[in-house]
């Protein structure tokens, strides 16, 4: 008798373990991607409880997204917003959050062949520009240029223009023609190899946010609002600020 009550107590113990380490499951697009899956090894260090981040374009994870995902988030405000109205019911909209900002910034090749020092440079003949045209850079190079009413020169010298930052850095790598981006500074902490960064003046500087906010169907929303609240932390934005956040 004592050997299978032991037995049971055990069984029981392994239960509430696993109970209590489920796995997370965070879905959304690459640019914030890096930052929040340090987040997740520091928050399953931490607490015992496992993290899985996946990210990129939306149609990669959308699927699996749709089975098992507790938190989504956004590469800029209206991303989240947009995948709210695209996807009605999947989000609980009341636990969005905002989390860290990151300015816009032009990439350019390493040692800054062009001498790309300012936006008007981006104007000169034979600067070739790379642009994407979608996900959280939706419109980020016009909102720029238009502060220096460049808009219609810097068009005049985009190249090649991608649906998502996924293609944009494929095209970069294949490509050497392609000069510079607008982009996000933050996306030079991951290509930092093939990138070097031109800063804009704070008058020319353009910043898009980062939301977050969980699932309805979660299936552990007490964790899944425990990992929020660590990004929220100054631990988390000290992550975050080491991929390229303010």
């Amino acid at each position: 008798m004592r050997k299978y009550m032991l037995l049971l107590i055990a069984t029981i113990g392994c239960l509430s373990v696993f109970a209590q380490t489920d796995t997370l499951h965070v879905y959304g697009p690459g640019g914030p991607l890096s930052a929040m899956q340090d987040c997740a090894k520091v928050f399953t260090t931490k607490t015992g409880i496992p993290v899985i981040v996946a990210g990129g374009p939306e149609p990669k994870w959308l699927a699996q997204a749709g089975q098992n995902a507790d938190v989504i988030y956004g590469g800029a405000e209206y991303m989240l917003t947009q995948f709210i109205q695209a996807h009605p019911g999947m989000v609980d909209a009341s636990t969005r959050v905002e989390l860290y900002k990151r300015k816009a910034a032009i990439l350019v090749r390493p040692g800054n062949p062009k001498h790309i020092a300012t936006l008007k440079d981006l104007t000169r003949p034979g600067v070739h520009i790379l642009d994407v045209n979608g996900a959280g850079q939706f419109g980020l190079w016009e909102d720029v240029a238009g502060k220096e009413d460049l808009i219609g020169s810097i068009q005049q010298n985009i190249a090649g223009s991608f649906a998502n930052t996924a293609l944009g850095i494929e095209a970069w790598k294949k490509d050497n023609t392609y000069d510079a981006w607008i982009t996000y500074a933050s996306w030079h902490e991951n290509l930092k190899t093939i990138t070097q960064t031109v800063e804009l003046p704070i008058s020319l500087r353009l910043y898009r946010g980062t939301p977050v906010a969980i699932t309805t169907n979660s299936k552990h929303v007490a964790q899944a609002k425990q990992f929020v609240q660590f990004l929220k932390s100054t631990e988390g934005h000290t992550i975050f600020k080491k991929w390229g956040w303010e």
